[in-house]
């Protein structure tokens, strides 16, 4: 079985929400020191699309278990994506 307690799923999940932290800290920098707007709402892109890739990371774990009916994951995606 397949969980987020699989080693190699766990150490790729928290290596990419350790990411998405780092770009939140350098989104509040720029926000500090008064960086151009555009250049903050790409950083919120960024960070938004790391953390869209962390959920379906997550997704996957649950299709991989099997233990959700097809119809229960696509509820999953219309409730969270």
């Amino acid at each position: 079985m397949t969980t987020v307690h699989d080693p190699e799923r766990k150490k790729a999940l928290l290596l990419r929400l350790k990411r998405v932290e780092g770009q939140l800290r350098g989104i509040q920098r720029l926000i500090e020191s008064e960086a151009d707007c555009e250049q903050v709402a790409q950083q919120l892109a960024a960070a938004r699309k790391a953390l869209d890739k962390s959920f379906f990371l997550m997704v996957g774990c649950v299709m991989a278990q099997g233990d959700a009916p097809p119809d229960d994951v696509a509820d999953l995606l219309a409730r969270f994506a």
